[in-house]
């Protein structure tokens, strides 16, 4: 790959990972060379800092937050994130009612589903999903025509969810439970039934559906999130999806830690890069001239 070329992606693409995925908290960053929004905080801010700052990036290239639903995995962190570094929350009314969590006047920004909303060169879209909460919904974020959708906490591959996942050069897709797993499982009853309904969680099964019914030849990276810790398997997943990957990579996040950076470029190829920092043995700065979402120091890897 030629320098120019590379150089082209990097400027055209989004920077994207997770900084944990789980019940135990869920935060996903999407962003560019200039800004970034996060979609949900449910870390606390001392862990998302340390996160970020392993990753080399920045704090102040963080613009929004925007919020899928109250439910504690997904706001924990709002209140003093929000507050400490004054980034606005994009929070419907109804899951801020419900959230009862302090957020400063000033920073609260109401959004509607169907309707774009604009962060800097960014473009968040919202749409409702099925869950179990006041208001949920799921989002796709572009930028220069790259697409990148975060579809977790929801029951079934709605109308809404298919047509998005089909315009999707990356995407967080839920892959809560395996069904044996749950079933045999020691969950009680009405949990059970609570996580396997249409206002639950995805199945590895549903998901696996929509991913090979619904993908088209541009999504590069499918993130499979918000694992259950007692009714999935990392690697049981993996090993479902990578059957029918075909040109797509498969990654699961982690509810542990974070995962690297990935840039996501909107080529008619599926074309990535996967981010490592460098070590300090081996630093190398290939772009001096561009302003990355964190330090230049870093060596750059064709996926």
């Amino acid at each position: 790959m030629g320098f120019l070329y590379l150089l082209f992606l990097i400027l055209m693409a989004l920077f994207i990972t997770s900084l944990n995925s789980g019940s135990n908290g869920n935060c996903y960053y999407i962003g560019n060379n200039n800004e970034a929004v996060i979609i949900d905080a449910g870390i606390s801010c001392r862990e998302t800092e340390r996160r970020m700052s392993r990753l080399g990036l920045s704090m102040s290239t963080v613009k929004a937050i925007f919020v899928s639903h109250e439910h504690a995995d997904h706001i924990t962190g709002i209140p003093r994130i929000s507050k400490k570094y004054q980034i606005p929350v994009y929070i419907t009314d109804a899951t801020h009612r419900h959230s009862h969590i302090p957020i400063d006047k000033h920073l609260i920004f109401p959004f509607k589903a169907n309707k774009s909303v604009k962060v800097g060169s960014i473009s968040v879209l919202p749409f409702k999903k099925s869950h179990d909460a006041s208001d949920p919904h799921s989002f796709m974020v572009s930028d220069h025509q790259v697409n990148i959708g975060v579809f977790t906490d929801i029951g079934f591959s709605c109308k809404r969810v298919i047509r998005h996942f089909k315009e999707c050069h990356a995407a967080f897709l839920e892959a809560n439970y395996c069904e044996d797993m749950l079933t045999n499982g020691h969950y009680p009853y009405h949990l059970k039934e609570r996580i396997r309904s249409d206002q639950g969680h995805l199945s590895n099964a549903q998901a696996l559906e929509l991913f090979i019914n619904h993908r088209n030849e541009q999504l590069s990276h499918l993130i499979l999130s918000h694992l259950s810790k007692n009714n999935n398997s990392p690697k049981l997943v993996e090993k479902l999806f990578r059957k029918h990957a075909g040109t797509t990579t498969i990654l699961v996040a982690s509810r542990y830690e974070e995962m690297p950076v990935y840039c996501i470029a909107g080529s008619r190829k599926p074309v990535a890069i996967k981010r490592y920092k460098a070590s300090s043995q081996a630093q190398l700065s290939l772009f001096p001239a561009v302003s990355p979402p964190a330090s230049s120091n870093f060596l750059f890897k064709e996926n």
